[in-house]
C-alpha cells in the first residue's frame, strides 16, 4: 500500500517539485530524480555525491539491504532527516529545496521493517 501510495505520488508531485526533469536510463532500468543517487536504480557506487542532497541519498543507498530485502525503518528515517535538513535549507536553490522536501516525505512511505 505504501509503494502506491508513493508512485501516486510521484505522479503527481514530482513535476511540480523538480524545474529540472526526471531522468529516465532506460538501458539500467534507472529513474534519476537528483543527483547520482536519488531515484530507483540511480548511478550510485562509482560516482560522487553532487551536493547535500544527493550525499542523503547516498546515505541510504548504503543502508538499504540488497534488493529483495526490506531495510529497517532507520534507513529511511535517515533519509527524511537529511532531505529535511536540505529543504530547510535557505541558502539552497528552491528548485533543490522542493526536490529535497519530495525526497523527505517519500522517504516516510517506503516499506521498512521496524
Amino acid at each position: 500500500m505504501r509503494a502506491a501510495t508513493l508512485a501516486a505520488a510521484i505522479a503527481v508531485v514530482a513535476p511540480a517539485a523538480a524545474q529540472e526533469p526526471i531522468r529516465i536510463d532506460a538501458a539500467r532500468g534507472a529513474l534519476l530524480i537528483h543527483g547520482n543517487f536519488c531515484g530507483p536504480g540511480n548511478r550510485g557506487p562509482g560516482y560522487p555525491p553532487v551536493d547535500a542532497l544527493d550525499a542523503a541519498c547516498m546515505h541510504h543507498d548504503a543502508c538499504t539491504p540488497p534488493p529483495g530485502d526490506l531495510p529497517h525503518c532507520a534507513c529511511h528515517d535517515r533519509l527524511h532527516a537529511e532531505a529535511g535538513r536540505v529543504a530547510q535549507n535557505l541558502a539552497a536553490p528552491r528548485a533543490i529545496r522542493d526536490k529535497a522536501k519530495f525526497i523527505s516525505d517519500g522517504a516516510l512511505l517506503l516499506p521498512c521493517l521496524d
